[in-house]
């Protein structure tokens, strides 16, 4: 089978284009600019486009399928060619049902913790050895790609995202899976440069329950009162399966989950991510893998890659990055970061860079966000909102919001440095937590 990408370069997208290539497919792909680790890894399996661009004439009537990456646009010329001949258009959920139509398909969905449920059940999975296909969003230890397409595994377990599947297909990605077993692990308003409302972003994970196939499976946070409201209301036959936080306690730092099968020791910490071990749990349950397996594996299971994710630092100091951005996923990292280290200094980094966390309207979601940190500093680039062509705003302001006068911000990157500079790392726990970089900082130094 022909294929080709258009915006190959993306996490997401150069992960698809790489299990292609080892599943015997023929792989082309353009991108208009393309970063590490995805030039690398594209590179080594020999599919790295020879220059940046758009390159109509590669758009052949012998492709047989071409897949639509978000970072194109919809007036891409080579998007325009491929509509031209007539070529059969996938986006990236779309293209991933189609490789997985006659197979049991496991999706997990939600505002937060989604990639971390699905990191938890890959790593029991694997360390059982029991062979599935697989999608997921973030890197995790003992997989090289993050991608598996196979022509025999039974079962596909997908990271279930409610953004818009394609420049050409405003369906949320999820919508497109038609869930055999599902997963949802919580609903906070997200992504509201897409969905203007609340109700308008709840409405996806309504079609997404819809979409459960008849007789499936729904594994849901029942400590959610939003996820719960739209189990209770959806229309369609499925099983339900409710669950909550287990119990746990911190001993001399080390988190230990409560069982029936006495202490279990664990390597992660934090409510949130013992929430989503026991969602993860029932998922297990589903594919076969009983609860003493689940507990055996589970112990070395470290993290999903920038979720809780320990930096190893050059001064032996104690810091941790974490993706969040959104504001429950910034509230649930501070809690488990004050829970953790109950007697440590606790600084607390937040950089805001995404298109929801900076607009005005959105910044109140972030009300006491970073309550109980010893030093809480919040970053954001003016030049960033420039770029953007939003609206400046006041340090003040972003202060007023997260109902923190302690706060400290900063605004630019040389100053948010220079403060960096100063601290001494080895006193105290450090939380970094964005999905970007800080504005270029070195968190290992």
């Amino acid at each position: 089978m022909k294929t080709h990408f258009i915006a190959i370069g993306g996490s997401a997208m150069h992960n698809l284009a790489i299990a292609l290539k080892d599943k015997g497919y023929q792989v082309t792909g353009s991108d208009d600019a393309i970063f590490e680790p995805s030039k690398s890894r594209l590179e080594k399996k020999g599919i790295l486009p020879q220059e940046m661009g758009w390159f109509p004439e590669k758009i052949t009537p012998d492709i047989d399928a071409v897949i639509l990456g978000m970072h194109a646009h919809q007036d891409n010329p080579e998007l325009a060619r491929a509509k031209e001949l007539g070529l059969k258009i996938y986006s990236y959920p779309e293209f991933l049902y189609e490789q997985s139509k006659n197979k049991t398909r496991v999706v997990i969905a939600g505002s937060h913790g989604k990639t971390t449920i699905t990191s938890m059940i890959l790593h029991v999975l694997n360390f059982h050895q029991k062979d599935v296909d697989f999608m997921v969003g973030a890197q995790l230890e003992g997989f090289d790609c993050m991608v598996k397409l196979t022509q025999d595994n039974d079962f596909m377990v997908l990271e279930g995202d409610e953004y818009l599947s394609s420049p050409i297909d405003l369906r949320s990605k999820f919508l497109l899976y038609q869930p055999n077993i599902a997963l949802m692990s919580g609903i906070a308003w997200d992504h509201i440069n897409v969905f203007k409302t609340f109700d308008d972003y709840i409405d996806q994970f309504r079609k997404f329950v819809a979409s459960i196939t008849a007789g499936g499976v729904l594994v849901y946070n029942e400590e959610d009162p939003e996820v719960v409201k739209v189990v209770e209301n959806a229309e369609n036959y499925f099983r339900k399966i409710p669950y909550k936080t287990p119990e746990y306690e911190i001993n001399n730092g080390k988190v230990y989950l409560k069982t029936e099968m006495g202490d279990v020791p664990l390597s992660v910490f934090g409510a949130h991510n013992l929430l989503n071990m026991e969602g993860a749990r029932h998922i297990c349950q589903q594919l076969g893998i009983m609860d003493e397996d689940f507990y055996e594996a589970i112990m070395s299971f470290k993290g999903a890659s920038k979720r809780l994710e320990k930096v190893e630092r050059e001064d032996n100091g104690t810091l941790y990055k974490d993706f969040a951005h959104a504001p429950s996923k910034v509230k649930a990292a501070v809690k488990a970061f004050i829970e953790q280290f109950k007697n440590e200094k606790k600084y607390g980094f937040l950089e805001l860079h995404t298109y929801s966390s900076l607009n005005p309207a959105f910044l109140e979601q972030y009300d006491h966000a970073m309550d109980g940190l010893d030093e809480a500093i919040v970053f954001y680039s003016e030049d960033a909102l420039k770029i953007k062509r939003m609206e400046p705003i006041s340090p003040e302001f972003i202060k007023e919001k997260f109902k923190n006068d302690n706060l400290r911000v900063f605004t630019n990157a040389e100053d948010l440095h220079n403060y960096w500079n100063t601290l001494d790392k080895t006193n105290g726990v450090y939380l970094m937590m964005s999905s970007g970089n800080f504005g270029g900082l070195d968190l290992a130094k």
